[in-house]
């Protein structure tokens, strides 16, 4: 039994009124505030969403406690939810504001090693991993539920200041789910969680596919791969030795190029990209694979943006697009 259902009961309505007037307040002391917000009643639609919820419901001491987070989640009450290494941070509102801290172990260095073993050499998990999918065969291995990159029940570390004394409240319940919701924007976010570098497993493709063999024999990604991973045409005239020497002819870029092309890490240049490409803080979130906040944040922010590494490198994927190329990547 909660805390929450011994006090009179106030509308859910009331409630959100109460929870977004203190966020204002925070808001104004410099806070940054990430609300999960849903649209519909969804809770999780991309593979990495959806599979992370499927997996906190595979453990029974919490199921009796997911439904009522489910509301929670889906009616707005979490106000506030970021993910860092290894810790889970949110603010949920109930009869009031309940500050919960869900702490994750580190992936194990072994786990995390025979993961990227066994998807090297996968080309094709490559290009989708980028894309923010994953090949059949990859998805059994980052899903396994024992040597997978979700966290198992023993490393999970519980933490809310409400007064319920069950393993598992409502409020946290909600934040799981909430965590779910993030990662169909920012799948990234789970590797950040776990403490691992998804970078590695990227580049142990990049180094497999683009560097195999030795002298003339090594094998590089066709100008289709390319424009599959980062949405650009490439100049089908030009012939490989040119593209790999220089990557410039007729406007097409080389591989080494996008990668290392520098991006102005500002909040300004962030606003100059959305304007170039005509679009909403929505739609280039979703080009960017971030969440719209993360997009309204960026522009706020003034002086140098610290970004990870997958949204520079998204963004700096994205400066080389025109406003066609960039909507054709959005399917619109």
């Amino acid at each position: 039994m909660s805390w929450d259902d011994y006090k009179p009961y106030v509308p859910v309505a009331a409630r959100q009124t109460k929870a977004k007037k203190a966020m204002q307040k925070l808001q104004k002391k410099g806070e940054t505030i990430l609300p999960v917000e849903l649209n519909g009643r969804i809770i999780a639609r991309s593979f990495w969403g959806k599979a992370w919820c499927d997996h906190l419901e595979t453990f029974s001491d919490y199921e009796n406690r997911l439904p009522r987070g489910r509301r929670y989640v889906r009616n707005g009450s979490v106000c506030h939810l970021e993910i860092e290494t290894g810790m889970i941070r949110a603010i949920v509102s109930g009869s009031e504001l309940y500050h919960i801290n869900i702490g994750i172990k580190k992936l194990p260095d072994k786990k995390w090693e025979a993961i990227k073993k066994q998807c090297s050499g996968n080309v094709s998990s490559l290009l989708e991993l980028l894309q923010g999918k994953l090949s059949s065969s990859v998805m059994s291995i980052v899903t396994d539920k024992k040597d997978g990159l979700f966290p198992g029940a023993t490393e999970i570390r519980l933490n809310c200041d409400c007064l319920d004394w069950s393993v598992l409240c409502k409020h946290l319940a909600a934040v799981l789910y909430g965590v779910g919701a993030r990662l169909d924007a920012s799948p990234e976010l789970l590797f950040l969680l776990r403490g691992l570098d998804h970078s590695e497993l990227i580049e142990t493709e990049i180094d497999l596919s683009l560097t195999q063999g030795s002298g003339k024999s090594k094998r590089r990604l066709a100008s289709s791969d390319l424009s599959g991973i980062f949405g650009i045409e490439m100049d089908n005239a030009m012939t490989k030795k040119e593209m790999n020497r220089t990557g410039k002819k007729r406007g097409a870029l080389g591989i080494g190029e996008i990668l290392r092309k520098p991006y102005p890490k500002t909040g300004a240049a962030v606003a100059k990209l959305r304007r170039k490409l005509s679009m909403t803080e929505s739609e280039l979130a979703s080009l960017l694979g971030v969440s719209r906040q993360t997009i309204r944040n960026w522009e706020k922010h003034t002086g140098r943006l610290k970004l990870r590494q997958q949204s520079n490198d998204a963004l700096r994927t994205a400066a080389q697009l025109d406003k066609q190329q960039a909507w054709r990547k959005l399917g619109k």
